[in-house]
């Protein structure tokens, strides 16, 4: 540090590690973590909500292209496989449940952790079903993870709600 300050006064030009330092700073003032963990949050509900919508023909009421695709054209990729689904309309219909109930829990930021397990179980299902998809299907793994393991941040109902209970107690 002595050094450093030598030779920054002697020559105007700042240290490597002061660079380093300022460089830090800045990536730590643009990632702050509840602004990330917002991120993880909507980048993961995007695309399950993009899927979830087109599954609907009403409220609650599957469209026959999603029973299709569950009864003829989705398959469990599994050893001595591939398989057709077990019960293609509850699997549909839950299928079509979860991609809108999950994004929204995430999005709102309430039961964020549950939420994301559960959009964690559906990347494994989507996974069996299209494992050439794998290089998606590890990003929406680890974004799951993520917020699994960091919860929502402060941007969310869940921690609103943390904060209303531990001023009530």
């Amino acid at each position: 540090m002595i050094t450093d300050q030598r030779i920054t006064a002697g020559s105007g030009l700042p240290s490597p590690g002061q660079l380093l330092d300022k460089a830090n700073h800045l990536v730590e003032t643009i990632a702050v973590p509840s602004i990330v963990q917002l991120v993880l949050r909507l980048a993961l509900a995007v695309p399950f909500w993009r899927s979830g919508i087109l599954k609907w023909d009403g409220f609650l009421r599957l469209n026959d292209t999603a029973l299709t695709l569950f009864s003829d054209e989705f398959m469990l990729h599994l050893p001595g496989g591939p398989y057709h689904f077990p019960a293609p309309t509850v699997m549909a219909f839950l299928s079509g449940c979860g991609e809108i109930m999950f994004p929204v829990l995430l999005v709102l930021g309430l039961g964020t952790r549950f939420a994301a397990l559960g959009l964690l179980f559906m990347t494994v299902i989507v996974e069996l079903t299209v494992p050439d998809g794998w290089p998606v299907h590890i990003t929406w793994a680890a974004m799951a993870l993520g917020i699994m393991a960091y919860g929502p941040g402060r941007v969310s109902l869940d921690h609103l709600i943390g904060r209303a209970r531990s001023h009530t107690r």
